[in-house]
């Protein structure tokens, strides 16, 4: 009977549900190295409440954490195969996630009749309430969690927090994972507690255990996948992936890396990362506010340090007046902004891409510099290191947008080679130059770039600042012929960037006439709703934006090759703004989405042949 019920599939999706309190987004991540270690794909999406803490058991405080693993994963699945439910309140407002006779793992010990009020239900049955339609477990997790850690001492509220550990013991046993790595991974993060770690042990063998007995009742599944490409491969969030792309480029450009910033979520991981790395000689400092955080980053840029800041959306317009010092004084600088939903306050725990215009223009005066996006949780890591070459090699500041989904979700991720990322070249004062005392302040190399001179060389003294310098001696000016002069040049360098970075890439189908365009953390939905299109005969083009200011050097001549280019984004049309003022002849379509929440892929495919039937 059991070997009917084996589903082999080339991915499945979890989702984990439960209170704040519940633990599920440990448990999630959990699970999410133990696939990424036996080689999966995989692609998560941790879904935090906006409250800080609702009340136990309400609708408010319902936190989940969705897992996609198997082959060919780019997103984190539009729906689940199994949900988790610890509480009412987490099934009503997950089930909709749920697949059709998708299997609900749901905690009965949590499903009383107060619990059932807590949560806005009206009747006494639940599941005919909701509408649900699966194979429902009910699975007493309390009950058992309690019995298995019965006379070991534990106060009611620690056992009680074991409770997601049952969970994952089980879902480890249903999609058949070896439940001994997510012991492993337990007995690291409880090193010091090896007290916590037995009694989360205990729980965990617990689920695996009980799911031999259920397996006659729910379908159990199988993961098929190919072969991966050799090496030592982890689960990575976008913000660690960014701050690791941070500390290579610090290794690979042979500078201090120095990061100024102020807590702020969703950006605050990359300062809490760094801060740890003092062993690789990473500076990095929480200052009193948003405008310190990159001021002192640009003080350590002008004393010669791979200079970073990091924020969100709100943060990033506290920071504008210095940002645009660092233009006119043109010095290498980062600005990490993991973009929120907004404006104001905002959504801080959602996901949105509303800064792209701040990004752009978001300055006073002419103020150019590069505008970069990452595309997933593993390429924040490439990213980065990207963002600080182009900045140290071009003296310029250097805005990489993230955002909330990919800073927090998670995908499997291979630790590249030492050889595999190439030296970055300060743009220094030249030998020859600084000895014989013929350096200015703005002097510049054959692209435009001006050098970067560290104070204390001797030979080098100088000033720059926030006042016009002339372009030839670096003293201060008004002129009016000098000043435009100083913007062109500016702007000049950072359009010769464009001759720096890869060329426009396209995938999907090559004799489409139909393109869609999309930049930053949306790559993995529309590319799986494009994969999905051309399947079903229908032929779709996609070009992913990694760099937006410069643009590839061949956007044009590429979306100019198609009867209908489709720009789709998680704002009201931002980038397709930018496009229609750069190129106006492009015929450009839109599909927008400010919600708080990524795409789903469905309403992609919807959205692509809406447009396309038109």
């Amino acid at each position: 009977m059991e070997q009917n019920k084996v589903q082999f599939r080339h991915s499945i999706v979890v989702r984990f549900s439960g209170d704040s309190g519940d633990g599920m987004q440990l448990a999630g991540n959990i699970f999410s190295n133990v696939s990424a270690g036996v080689g999966d794909q995989i692609s998560t999406f941790p879904d935090y409440p906006a409250e800080v803490r609702a009340p136990q058991g309400t609708l408010g405080g319902v936190s989940g954490f969705q897992v996609h693993i198997g082959h060919g994963v780019h997103t984190p699945g539009d729906e689940c195969d199994v949900l988790v439910a610890m509480n009412p309140a987490a099934l009503k407002q997950n089930a909709r996630f749920l697949q059709r006779n998708g299997v609900a793992i749901i905690d009965i010990d949590t499903f009383r009749k107060q619990d059932l009020l807590k949560a806005e239900y009206t009747t006494d049955d639940p599941y005919t309430e909701i509408g649900l339609k699966a194979q429902v477990v009910e699975v007493p997790i309390t009950s058992m969690v309690k019995a298995a850690l019965d006379g070991r001492g534990m106060d009611p509220k620690s056992v009680l927090k074991c409770r997601n550990m049952f969970a994952l013991g089980l879902v480890c046993w249903l999609f058949n994972m070896p439940v001994e790595q997510a012991l492993t991974f337990l007995k690291h993060k409880f090193a010091r507690k090896p007290e916590v770690y037995e009694a989360n042990a205990i729980v965990v063998r617990g689920g695996y255990d009980y799911g031999h007995n259920i397996h006659a009742t729910v379908s159990t599944y199988r993961i098929k996948t190919d072969d991966v490409r050799p090496g030592t491969y982890t689960d990575v969030n976008g913000n660690t992936a960014t701050a690791w792309g941070l500390i290579m480029a610090s290794e690979k450009s042979g500078l201090t890396l120095f990061l100024g910033s102020y807590p702020i979520t969703p950006a605050t991981d990359i300062l809490h990362e760094l801060a740890k790395r003092r062993d690789l000689g990473v500076k990095a400092c929480q200052m009193e506010d948003e405008i310190g955080g990159i001021c002192a980053a640009i003080g350590a840029s002008f004393a010669g340090n791979l200079a970073v800041t990091s924020t969100s959306g709100p943060g990033l317009a506290l920071k504008s007046e210095a940002l645009g010092l660092a233009v006119m004084a043109e010095l290498p600088l980062v600005l990490i902004d993991v973009q929120r939903g907004g404006p104001s306050t905002g959504l801080p725990t959602k996901t949105e891409q509303t800064d792209l215009q701040q990004a752009l223009y978001g300055r006073s005066g002419e103020c150019p510099l590069v505008v970069m996006a990452a595309l997933s949780p593993t390429d924040c890591f490439h990213s980065a290191f990207e963002a600080a070459r182009i900045a140290v090699e071009h003296m310029t500041p250097v805005i990489l947008l993230t955002d909330a989904f990919i800073a927090n979700g998670s995908s499997a991720w291979r630790i590249p080679d030492e050889d595999e990322y190439p030296a970055i070249h300060p743009n220094r004062v030249p030998d020859d130059v600084a000895a014989n005392g013929s350096w200015h302040a703005y002097d510049r190399d054959e692209r435009g770039v001006r050098y970067w001179a560290v104070p204390g060389t001797p030979g080098l003294q100088h000033r720059v600042g926030g006042l016009e310098k002339d372009y030839t001696t670096g003293a201060l000016s008004n002129n009016p012929n000098n000043h435009e002069h100083m913007v062109r040049a500016r702007q000049q360098k950072v359009d010769n960037v464009a001759l720096d970075i890869p060329e426009l890439e396209v995938k999907g189908n090559p004799d489409a006439d139909t393109i869609i365009v999309g930049w930053g953390g949306t790559y993995g939905h529309i590319y799986t709703a494009v994969e999905q299109l051309n399947a079903a005969g229908h032929p779709i083009a996609m070009a992913q934006l990694r760099y937006i200011n410069p643009l590839p050097r061949n956007t044009r001549e590429v979306l100019s090759r198609y009867k209908r280019v489709i720009v789709a984004e998680l704002n009201s049309g931002q980038l397709a703004r930018y496009l229609r003022s750069l190129m106006p002849e492009l015929p450009i379509s839109q599909i927008n989405k400010v919600q708080g929440q990524p795409f789903l892929v469905a309403e992609l495919v919807d959205g692509i042949m809406a447009t396309t039937n038109n």
